[in-house]
């Protein structure tokens, strides 16, 4: 009994002594355990220092060791980073940098289309302006003589105003045209009748009854509106190359704002403050990026895709039947041919005016017939006018349908290429990230804003008012960026004179080296406003940078030049002498009877009692053809 209960307590004691062997094994694993973590070190920062100093910044910025996250304002990970707060600073700048690149070189293939094409067209027409002039010059010397070197201030006068036209300045057509024929009207018949003494009143009669006398026949009516709708879609279209290229360079340009940056920041540059400095962002990500950043700009895509379909419709107007090189190349032709037509009727037109305006007197000792006019070629042949010079000013003219040839391939570069720039900004996010390898087509692989992986939130569409769930750029949809509404409205009012100038209309061009814009709004500031405000893009916010660009555009338009003729007339008159014409007109603009000189016999007339006041009517009036001015009496003689 006592044997066996000895051989129990043995047993007892050997299994608590094996229990208690156990504890102490586990003891001593968990201690081991514990003094093995604690010994861990922070992971290193090399290759995040490799990379940053790729950027051309201090290596010395980066630590060796990964440090507390907490000063971080952007790339902040749980626990630790490679990136001190300097640093963030740093990479921040260096992403509105990279982004402004981004822009600049996506957009560069446009911006240099418009400015070449520009400069191209530019150079041609005022080459085909410079060249018309030459030409007709040449012509005319050889075919008239004595008559055009006495008279080459009208026919000059003629190109420089439609140079200036093209150039941008103030130039009404219709005014321009209906002086050079007055003028020329008035030259053609003193000279045809040089026996006589013409008055400014004589001379003002004979312009007055000029459409009723037709003295050109129809070369006038038919003349000005092809020159003027040729030079208006010339003009209208280099004008629309340089507001394509200014709004594309200045839209390229628009400050960031800091929602921006930091999400730029955030993904260009975070992944190296969580030591993967070489992982790209996921594509999905780059996008709502993207989209968030250019939200502004795609706005601008509806008035930029008008804009570039009424430069396609001027642009086919350009190589038209009607184009400028077809219809500047043969002017001398026409004008001339307008005075041989006067020349063929000179005695019918001769009685028809004295029967309007009076015989006029007769100029003592001077008693010339009609053909001392054109020297030796007292008559203009028209059938030699068909042969082009063979002179300087022929081989410049071939030089010319030679360069022609060449804008016409030229214009179909630049339909091309307009067409090519549809929904440029709308489509502008997908290109920058798909673009250079700047994505990780690994979905998997990928940076997704905080670590590597899938990108699980939706893209958003284009737009500022789409971004209200963009998760990646937070923007107040109620605050469009001025700058871009001023865009907007620039695109606005050229699609409107590209249209007006695909019709044959003509519509104010403001100088381009006298404003910001080579171009000013045609409406009211207010006017300008309500049209503007149609469109849903343009907020209340965005108004008074609207009406201040308006106000600009408007304020800096110049005055009217005043006509060739008229500052001509007022030059000759002097400072304070006036002629019995300019009296005249100041008592019809004050309502009162003209004075006696008005309706004063003609010589040899019957009786003064014969001659009777109309009633007041207005000088170049639509039966005249020339601009209206002043409202004036006119007397008849019967």
């Amino acid at each position: 009994m006592d044997v066996a209960h000895q051989r129990g307590g043995r047993e007892d004691l050997s299994v608590m002594t094996a229990m208690w062997g156990i504890q102490v094994a586990l003891c001593t694993f968990s201690m081991l355990s514990l003094s093995s973590g604690g010994d861990v070190k922070p992971r290193s920062c090399g290759e995040v220092r490799q990379a940053y100093h790729a950027l051309e910044y201090s290596i010395a910025d980066v630590p060796h060791q990964e440090i507390s996250a907490d000063p971080l304002r952007i790339c902040a990970p749980q626990g630790t980073t490679c990136c001190t707060a300097e640093m963030e600073d740093k990479l921040g700048l260096l992403s509105r940098h990279t982004f402004e690149d981004l822009m600049e070189s996506s957009s560069h293939n446009m911006r240099t289309s418009f400015f070449s094409k520009h400069r191209k067209f530019d150079e041609f027409f005022l080459e085909l302006l410079n060249n018309t002039e030459r030409s007709f010059s040449t012509m005319f010397q050889r075919t008239y003589g004595l008559f055009y070197r006495k008279n080459s201030e009208v026919f000059q006068e003629l190109f420089r105003e439609l140079k200036r036209y093209y150039t941008g300045g103030n130039v009404n057509m219709d005014e321009m045209f209906n002086d050079f024929w007055a003028r020329l009207l008035e030259r053609m018949f003193q000279m045809l009748h040089s026996q006589y003494r013409f008055s400014e009143d004589y001379l003002e009669c004979l312009n007055k009854y000029s459409e009723q006398l037709r003295p050109f026949g129809d070369t006038p009516m038919k003349l000005k509106p092809r020159v003027t709708k040729a030079l208006i879609a010339a003009r209208t279209f280099v004008q629309g190359l340089m507001v394509g290229r200014e709004v594309a360079s200045r839209v390229t340009k628009v400050n960031l704002p800091p929602a921006c940056s930091r999400a730029l920041t955030k993904m260009l540059f975070c992944p190296y403050c969580s030591g993967l400095p070489g992982l790209r962002p996921c594509n999905n990500y780059c996008l709502n990026v993207m989209r968030g950043c250019l939200a502004n700009q795609a706005d601008l895509d509806t008035e930029w895709n008008l804009f570039l379909d009424a430069m396609l419709l001027v642009a086919d107007r350009l190589v038209g039947p009607e184009n400028i090189q077809q219809i500047l190349q043969p002017i001398d032709i026409k004008i001339s041919d307008a005075i041989m037509n006067m020349q063929e009727k000179n005695f019918e037109l001769r009685n028809k005016v004295f029967q309007l305006c009076g015989q006029p007197n007769l100029a003592a000792g001077r008693v010339r017939s009609s053909r001392s006019v054109f020297d030796s070629n007292p008559r203009y042949r028209p059938a030699a006018s068909r042969a082009r010079p063979t002179s300087a000013a022929g081989t410049s003219l071939e030089h010319l349908r030679i360069v022609w040839r060449n804008m016409q391939h030229s214009i179909k570069n630049i339909k091309k290429k307009l067409s090519e720039s549809k929904r440029f900004w709308s489509k502008l996010p997908d290109e920058i990230c798909s673009g250079g390898n700047r994505t990780e087509p690994d979905e998997e692989g990928c940076w997704n804003s905080h670590a590597r992986g899938r990108y699980f939130p939706e893209v958003v569409r284009e737009g500022l008012t789409n971004q209200l769930h963009n998760p990646e750029v937070e923007l107040d949809i109620t605050r469009p960026n001025s700058f871009i509404r001023q865009q907007i409205m620039a695109l606005r009012v050229m699609t409107n004179k590209l249209k007006s100038a695909y019709n044959g209309n003509d519509i104010y061009f403001q100088d381009s080296n006298t404003t910001t814009y080579p171009y000013t709004a045609t409406v009211s500031p207010t006017e300008a406003l309500h049209q503007l405000t149609k469109d849903s893009s343009v907020t209340r916010a965005a108004a008074p940078a609207v009406v201040t660009a308006v106000r600009q555009m408007a304020a800096s338009r110049p005055p009217r030049r005043p006509s060739p003729r008229r500052a001509l007339r007022r030059r000759s008159s002097g400072p304070t002498a006036a002629t019995s014409g300019q009296r005249r007109r100041r008592g019809a603009l004050r309502h009162t009877a003209p004075p006696p000189s008005c309706c004063s016999s003609p010589p040899d007339s019957p009786s003064s009692s014969h001659a009777r006041p109309l009633s007041h009517g207005r000088y170049g009036d639509s039966t005249s053809g020339l601009p209206a001015t002043a409202a004036r009496p006119t007397c008849v003689y019967s």
